[in-house]
């Protein structure tokens, strides 16, 4: 199931550096936020203090998506021993693209200080017919930091009859713990070259998810122990022909949960089961979900 899709090497984009560079810089503290820098389409309103006492922050993009040419850049700095829980206020739509436009880009760095603990909480990327899009995320952790993370890919806007009918899509994610490489993926999913629904790569499901859940300078045994756990509430939730769960280590400091489903309906659950598990596992508290309005 890990490899059910297209994996290949990722090639340098052809970026329009000339395209303005839109920009989001934020810098977490204990109970605080600092905006440095935001462009429009960017925008963040204020934080607020979650149950827990970490910094809840909701981002927006006011223009409701991504279009063709579009250069987006986050910086998120989570300062040593601060908790952080960032969400969106909704779906990242990517644009059909047009001729004569470069791809749209979106570049995520993140930073976790020592002893820090970063919750990104996205909601799903949702490639529109005949987009082009490129992706990276890089992810660093101090000693002692923490991160949750989740990622969804959806399938385009099914109710449409667009399921699959993006025209490029390239995701490049590293994680890094102090000095060591946790992580390495590059993905570029061309449907019209290399169909997604081939019983190689997606077949009848339709949602590709990501979980990741690191802590740096936990023992192997710790992970390994973790993964087991994981791995039992992936098998339970595990329905052919609706939803596939598995779980693995990382090479150290973390596991990584993925899916494949034929729906949205089950995935926000599922992944809060997946998140709470690890959650108590690693800090011994419960997760606390986002909340979206207030």
């Amino acid at each position: 199931m890990l490899q059910s899709v297209s994996r290949v090497g990722l090639d340098a984009p052809r970026l329009d550096r000339d395209a303005p560079l839109h920009q989001l810089s934020l810098r977490l503290g204990k109970n605080r936020l600092s905006v440095d820098r935001q462009d429009p389409p960017w925008k963040v309103v204020r934080a607020f203090r979650a149950p827990d006492g970490s910094t809840l922050v909701h981002l927006n993009n006011v223009s409701g998506g991504v279009l063709a040419g579009d250069r987006l850049a986050l910086d998120v700095e989570v300062e040593a021993g601060a908790a952080a829980q960032i969400t969106t206020t909704g779906a990242t739509r990517l644009y059909r693209h047009r001729a004569g436009a470069t791809d749209s880009e979106q570049r995520t760095t993140i930073s976790i200080g020592d002893g820090a603990l970063l919750e990104y909480l996205p909601d799903p990327l949702i490639p529109y017919a005949g987009s082009r899009h490129l992706q990276r995320t890089q992810i660093r952790l101090a000693k002692g930091a923490t991160l949750f993370w989740w990622e969804i890919l959806a399938p385009g806007r099914q109710a449409a009859g667009e399921r699959f009918a993006f025209e490029r899509l390239r995701l490049k994610t590293t994680i890094h713990a102090c000095a060591r490489l946790l992580l390495k993926e590059s993905f570029r999913l061309e449907p019209g070259e290399r169909p997604l629904d081939s019983r190689a790569r997606m077949h009848d499901y339709s949602y590709l998810v990501n979980f990741y859940a690191c802590r740096q300078g936990r023992p192997a045994a710790f992970w390994r122990s973790l993964e087991d756990k994981l791995s039992e509430l992936a098998i339970a939730r595990t329905r052919p022909g609706e939803a596939m769960w598995a779980a693995s280590t990382l090479p150290s400091d973390g596991v990584i949960v993925r899916g494949l489903s034929s729906s949205n309906r089950f995935i926000h659950a599922t992944l809060i089961e997946f998140w709470s598990l690890a959650r108590q596992c690693m800090i011994g508290e419960p997760a606390i979900p986002p909340r979206k309005t207030y």
